[in-house]
């Protein structure tokens, strides 16, 4: 079992506190650090300072959203990264939502399965030195009629793995069929079906496994006595994804735990949610929209919870532990966790 560590809001945070924190990480072991790109900081430029901190650890995208920037300009910084950090950056990529590709880069939310695709593809082209010659529905390089020319990229072929952050039935197919890792969310092993049936079904199309496919799953973790005290601590958190995390129309989070089987809570904290209620929403939450999703309790809990991750195919913890706990306290917690987890029966 592989573990992953998360970074992301250092415009409002202590950059030194981040660095800290990861430089801990890559001491003891954490094989990934992905960092977060929503509507506050980019995904790259926090990664280009971890890499001149860090020795071991994978630096990876959590995620660059496709319509922030041409799929070329994906590849070049994916290069760029790759050779600052000699070889241990990982490219993830998400097509976000309606609300953040409208609203903050003025684009349609048009054909995301289609765009992230082309993302791929074009990426491949890049990383193989190959000029880039490429006709696709929202993507033609170069344009016909004009002065462009196909471009090769200035750097030396390389093999720099994909991560898809999927939530749809098709995108996970997609997911399955044709990259090396999964960046998932909403998962719980107790509903594991509601992600992992659809990546089997599409690595199946191509003759592969799901174990060929790295998945990445993030578990919250909250070792203590105090077990309703914590779950009830993280109820905002949720009703923050069910609500908010996405339009009215078009929720992927919400979505996911209707196919987890909490239909008609994900609506209603949903509908709460959206009528200005956020209070409420919070306290509609039931404390299996926590439990089940993440890793609350004693020590032996925590531990037996973290074994159905792996019991169901997971291979990678995305460990979310409280950023706002004193640096200490949470090295110290990431050091227990990374213990659990290494007593994980095989």
């Amino acid at each position: 079992m592989q573990t992953s560590i998360g970074v992301g809001g250092y415009g409002r945070g202590n950059i030194d506190r981040t660095v800290e924190y990861v430089k801990a990480a890559d001491r003891l072991g954490v094989d990934y650090v992905w960092s977060a790109e929503a509507w506050g900081q980019d995904a790259v430029t926090s990664l280009a300072y971890l890499a001149a901190h860090t020795n071991q650890i994978k630096l990876g995208t959590g995620i660059m959203q496709i319509s922030a920037r041409t799929p070329v300009m994906t590849a070049m910084t994916a290069l760029s990264l790759n050779a600052l950090s000699k070889g241990r950056f990982v490219l993830g990529l998400g097509a976000s939502g309606p609300q953040v590709v409208e609203g903050l880069h003025g684009l349609r939310y048009q054909g995301p399965l289609t765009r992230l695709r082309e993302t791929v593809e074009i990426c491949r082209l890049a990383f193989a030195g190959e000029k880039i010659r490429y006709a696709g529905r929202y993507h033609e390089l170069p344009l016909p009629g004009g002065e462009g020319k196909a471009i090769r990229l200035d750097h030396p072929p390389t093999s720099i793995p994909i991560f898809l952050a999927t939530l749809g039935p098709r995108s996970l197919k997609f997911t399955g069929a044709h990259v090396d890792g999964w960046l998932g969310t909403s998962f719980s092993p107790d509903h594991a079906a509601a992600h992992l049936d659809y990546i089997a079904k599409g690595a199946s199309q191509v003759g592969r496994g799901l174990e060929a496919i790295e998945l990445n799953a993030p578990v919250g973790i909250g070792i203590g006595d105090n077990i309703q005290e914590m779950i009830d601590s993280r109820k905002p958190g949720v009703a923050f994804s069910m609500g908010a995390m996405g339009s009215a129309t078009t929720n992927f989070y919400n979505d996911a735990l209707q196919r987890a089987g909490f239909v008609d809570d994900a609506k209603a904290i949903q509908q709460l949610w959206l009528d200005g209620k956020r209070e409420q929403a919070a306290q509609r939450v039931p404390d299996e929209m926590v439990t089940q999703f993440q890793a609350i309790g004693t020590r032996e809990m925590v531990r037996e919870r973290l074994q159905k991750y792996q019991d169901v195919g997971i291979n990678t913890l995305s460990l979310r532990l409280d950023t706002f706990a004193e640096n200490a306290d949470r090295i110290a917690l990431l050091e227990d966790v990374l213990d659990l987890v290494a007593s994980l029966r095989p």
